[in-house]
């Protein structure tokens, strides 16, 4: 397995509050750990929340004794909750700080994944892109429910409310998913900065004509939402199994 991450801050903001962790070796009882994290919450707040749950996620895991990939990052996810909010409550500052977050770890030939908010995963293969992650968002909700169409959906002025995230609420929930991935599949995270200005069919081209390449292909979904108007931090993360 090899991986490669880059994170970009963009044309329009003036500072990166997107954090990364892209980990191939072991981290506690799980063979690698890759989190994307992407950071709400004024010039401070999000810039924390974001590196503070990436760290606090890494460090629970590192010390967990529980016997599954879930179980693990489970606890995790929800220690890095709660200590956030702690945080927030301690430092007026940081009031309101809350981040999303996309985690996974490989198993052999399982992926376990887990997110909380609108970064996402997919899942290349066989020339075709697959998201595996669903996004806690009010737009997405309205498209689950038929209330708008996915085309209307991504133009919506309301396309970056979040409806889940950490520090958001005193609980979080996670959506879990497995998936079954080969040696020529490639895995995809990325913040909102990339998918919002990168549709996936674009996405799903410049992976095929990069996916023997992890660097050129992560440079080139950077290279293309900063041509798009790169109108948010953009991270990207991209494993060949």
């Amino acid at each position: 397995m090899t991986a490669y991450f880059m994170t970009d801050i963009g044309k329009s903001r003036e500072e990166n509050q997107d954090y990364v962790l892209c980990e191939e070796s072991a981290v506690g009882s799980l063979p690698n750990l890759f989190l994307v994290a992407d950071g709400m919450g004024g010039h401070r707040g999000g810039d924390y929340a974001s590196r503070f749950c990436v760290e606090t996620i890494r460090q629970m895991v590192a010390e967990s004794r529980l016997p599954s990939a879930v179980m693990i990052l489970q606890e995790a996810i929800k220690t890095a909750n709660t200590r956030l909010r702690e945080e927030a409550a301690r430092d007026e500052s940081l009031r309101g700080m809350g981040t999303t977050m996309v985690a996974a770890t490989l198993l052999g030939k399982s992926l376990y994944v887990a997110n909380v908010g609108d970064s996402r995963l997919y899942v290349y293969s066989e020339g075709k892109l697959r998201q595996i992650t669903e996004d806690h968002s009010l737009v997405e909700a309205m498209v689950r429910n038929g209330e708008l169409g996915r085309v209307e959906a991504k133009f919506h002025p309301n396309k970056n409310i979040i409806t889940r995230a950490l520090g958001g609420h005193p609980e979080v929930t996670a959506d879990f998913f497995e998936v079954a991935v080969g040696e020529d599949d490639r895995i995809l995270m990325c913040t909102d900065g990339l998918s919002n200005m990168v549709d996936d069919r674009e996405m799903e081209e410049l992976l095929g004509d990069y996916q023997d390449d992890l660097e050129q292909a992560a440079r080139k979904l950077v290279q293309r939402a900063n041509d798009n108007g790169g109108r948010d931090n953009i991270t990207v993360i991209m494993i060949k199994p």
